[in-house]
């Protein structure tokens, strides 16, 4: 019989801290803040069921001066993604959907303008051809679910779908979003929470937080040379992250903090980050909690066929809802591992979240500071996962 794990059980019965391995990543996220590449962050890592790295430095609100600490919130971007991608799996596993029937079977009016072949398939794997925000988008508008999913079915793809991929970088949330509400009925953040999280006891992450939380939300900041690069994208890129939405400014703003934008503006730790990879770490099941199967998984895991993103015209790696490990200079993310045995998902300005199979391994990383960074093993989540693996390959 499946059962449910409570906050508390996930708290401290599965903590079995690795004090060297927990000396060392905190180490190097102390000289990160100290070296002031970083404001404030946290890690959280498991080993199997076990919670190994529970660590975090820093400042979380520099305006207050109030510091992180294991139970501080971040608007974690993109990592947003990788906890709907699982929403969609968990319905495919329950043979509520199917992954190549199209979405216009559970969601008729995405048929339009010649997406009635489209399929759940191509949602989660950037090949709908709709990475473009409707025209004149504004935060706004981004707070109104009904608006956004359907500008989005009204929307001309920019290409047929299923013949190129290039990155969803918002309407992959709406879209698959709205693919868990039509199937299910729930809204995707209730269905997140009851499905996902609470079988698992992840109490931290939210899809429009409530106002309860707010104290413990750390507000972002983009550095100069981060936001240069948002503010000069041109072209397709332009439209698919506009800079009137795309920006630090916006995600903290409080309506935007408290709405579902589950493309990008889920607001998490770095525990429930790290917890909910680990049960995909550990083949589907975690303390006896069976989500996914491990045939699921490797779906999951499988590449997308189209490696060249439309988008910013650079190799892209990406398997089904989860950018995967691997060579960055194969549109791999080096963060998770070089293997390529590893999937998850980052967020704008680097935070993180993945599980390595091989391992039984699952990081998450949060952070406040939105970095640009042209060396992708300089990254502090890059540094600390290295951290990490060397340990347990020493260990082994």
């Amino acid at each position: 019989m499946i059962r449910a794990v409570t906050e508390s059980q996930s708290a401290t019965s599965n903590n079995r801290m690795n004090p060297k391995l927990q000396q060392q990543v905190q180490q190097v996220i102390d000289t990160l803040v100290a070296s002031g590449e970083e404001v404030g962050l946290q890690v959280a890592a498991y080993v199997g069921n076990d919670l190994v790295v529970d660590a975090w430095a820093g400042i979380a609100d520099e305006a207050t001066g109030r510091k992180v600490d294991g139970d501080t919130l971040f608007t974690s971007w993109s990592t947003t993604k990788g906890f709907v991608s699982t929403c969609v799996h968990i319905l495919a596993e329950r043979g509520r959907l199917d992954y190549d029937a199209p979405i216009a079977t559970y969601w008729p009016e995405f048929a339009a303008h010649g997406k009635a072949k489209a399929t759940v398939r191509h949602a989660l794997t950037h090949m709908i051809g709709v990475p473009h925000m409707p025209d004149q988008v504004t935060p706004e508008m981004m707070t109104n679910w009904d608006a956004m999913c359907a500008a989005i079915a009204a929307a001309e793809p920019v290409w047929v779908p299923g013949t190129k991929a290039g990155y969803h970088a918002w309407t992959f949330g709406w879209i698959n979003g709205e693919i868990v509400r039509r199937v299910d009925g729930r809204p995707l953040a209730q269905f997140a929470r009851e499905e996902l999280c609470r079988p698992l006891g992840i109490r931290d992450f939210y899809l429009g937080i409530p106002g309860e939380v707010e104290p413990r939300v750390a507000p972002l900041r983009q550095d100069p040379a981060h936001l240069d690069g948002a503010l000069q994208l041109t072209g397709l890129a332009k439209q698919v992250m506009p800079p009137q939405v795309t920006s630090a400014a916006v995600i903290n703003r409080p309506d935007v903090r408290r709405a579902s934008i589950p493309g990008g503006g889920g607001i998490m730790n770095a525990r429930a980050i790290a917890r909910h990879y680990a049960m995909l770490a550990c083949g589907g099941t975690l303390d006896g909690v069976c989500l996914v199967s491990p045939e699921c998984i490797e779906i999951m895991r499988t590449p997308h066929p189209i490696m060249t993103d439309e988008i910013f015209g650079v190799p892209s790696r990406y398997g089904h809802g989860y950018a995967l490990g691997g060579d960055s200079a194969q549109g791999g993310d080096a963060v998770m591992g070089r293997s390529g045995a590893a999937f998850g998902h980052g967020g704008n300005g680097g935070s993180i979240g993945f599980a390595d199979p091989s391992r039984r391994l699952s990081v998450g990383l949060t952070k406040n500071l939105m970095r640009a960074v042209a060396d992708p093993s300089q990254a502090a989540a890059y540094r600390v996962a290295e951290t990490i693996r060397q340990h347990l390959d020493q260990a082994a």
